[in-house]
């Protein structure tokens, strides 16, 4: 296993166990499964674990194993605070208290903001006094590293990053999503800032595996290389020195292995140009069986009226790679819960974004098709409630003061 450094000079493993998706057996989590797989990645130098306050069973299940089995002080814990689910600073506390109860312990190595959408989100915590409370809590001891974790666009990641001093942050990133979300041009202002950067969704779900079409999928298995499409989209990402751990789902002793493998020699500049080609060549062939031809490349914002253009093309887009629900849920958590969701239905036809694309895309046409796509009747509703639980409680703080 390989390791690169935190902010304090901790070694973090290359590759890191997300703990969101383990075997289900009964009502509860497959513990006999999920501790063998843990095991088996602590024994192949794993060291950084990574679960949330809402991942069902997941805190209780991984706190078990590792006090059952005495590695509690070998291993790093990265876990979540529910920010929008927080109405109040005693709310805090309470959340934070219970995990450390989950997770049988009385520190926690790496703890995120988990899913902020947008500014509005982190200044609401502010608000509430998180700055204060999160400087006790690393007095304490109680708090080794502090980070969030991020679901919107670029400019607003860009703002969260320079608010506050992180000692890391987590972002969706992989080769589809360099310029949507936070982007490689999110991920290289953190590294500039020396805050580490954790991966998620490096496969989106594995999507980049079982959901590619055929003609990606030749290309792969034709590659004198022989590398797998997990293979090839973990080596992209290990090549960046801008990435410090990349979380897998690994939900086999099989997939830990492999994982494990990989990341035993995936140094920075292992990639070479035919490599770079061949993930060149498989965006492409997916980009075929995509509805709108948008490359993320934002000559078209900003929209003076306030569509996030290429966010909403790259959720339309998702629907044909990811499955329609799947897509739909990003899209919702991604921009339905901003205090400015920016959906497509602003758009006043103005047409200059047409005027700026280099792709020549009918944007105000397209951006009509694929709000009627992402947005049908139950998902606007849902949107609604949504936004009526997760932003009513942003209200609060401004009328204290």
């Amino acid at each position: 296993m390989l390791y690169r450094q935190d902010k304090n000079g901790k070694e973090i493993s290359l590759l890191g166990y997300g703990c969101m998706r383990f075997t289900k057996k009964g009502t509860g989590l497959d513990f006999e499964k999920a501790e063998k797989e843990i095991m088996a990645a602590y024994e192949r130098g794993v060291n950084y674990y990574d679960t949330a306050y809402i991942y069902s069973g997941s805190e209780a299940l991984i706190g078990e194993i590792f006090e059952k089995n005495g590695i509690r002080d070998k291993i790093s814990i990265a876990t979540k605070l529910p920010q929008y689910m927080i109405r109040n600073r005693e709310a805090i506390d309470t959340y934070f208290n219970e995990q450390l109860s989950r997770l049988r312990t009385d520190y926690i190595d790496y703890y995120l903001m988990h899913m902020l959408t947008d500014v509005e989100a982190w200044r609401n915590l502010k608000m509430l006094g998180i700055e204060e409370w999160i400087a006790d809590m690393k007095a304490k001891g109680k708090i080794k590293n502090i980070g969030f974790s991020y679901h919107g666009n670029t400019d607003m990641f860009l703002e969260i990053l320079n608010d506050y001093d992180w000692d890391f942050c987590q972002i969706q990133y992989n080769y589809l999503d360099e310029t949507t979300q936070a982007g490689v041009a999110g991920l290289k202002a953190a590294y500039e800032k020396s805050v580490p950067v954790i991966i998620m969704e490096p496969l989106r779900g594995g999507k980049l595996v079982n959901g590619l079409p055929d003609k990606a999928k030749k290309e792969i298995e034709q590659s004198p290389r022989g590398w797998t499409a997990a293979e090839m989209g973990l080596r992209w990402l290990w090549n960046q020195p801008e990435v410090t751990c990349v979380l897998s789902g690994m939900n086999s002793v099989e997939m830990v292995e492999e994982n494990c493998r990989i990341a035993s020699d995936a140094t920075v500049g292992h990639f070479t140009d035919e490599d770079y080609a061949l993930v060149a060549s498989v965006k492409e062939a997916i980009r075929e069986v995509v509805k709108v031809g948008c490359t993320g490349c934002r000559y078209c914002m900003p929209c003076p009226f306030g569509v996030d253009i290429p966010a909403i093309f790259s959720s339309y887009n998702n629907m044909f790679t990811d499955g329609k629900m799947e897509a739909r849920f990003e899209f919702a958590r991604m921009m339905g819960v901003r205090k400015d969701p920016a959906f497509a239905d602003l758009c006043k036809k103005c047409g200059k974004c047409e005027q700026h694309c280099p792709q020549h895309i009918p944007i105000r046409e397209k951006l009509v098709e694929a709000d009627k796509a992402l947005r049908p009747l139950p998902f606007k509703i849902g949107i609604n409630v949504a936004r009526k639980f997760m932003l009513e409680g942003r209200k609060e703080p401004s009328k204290k003061k």
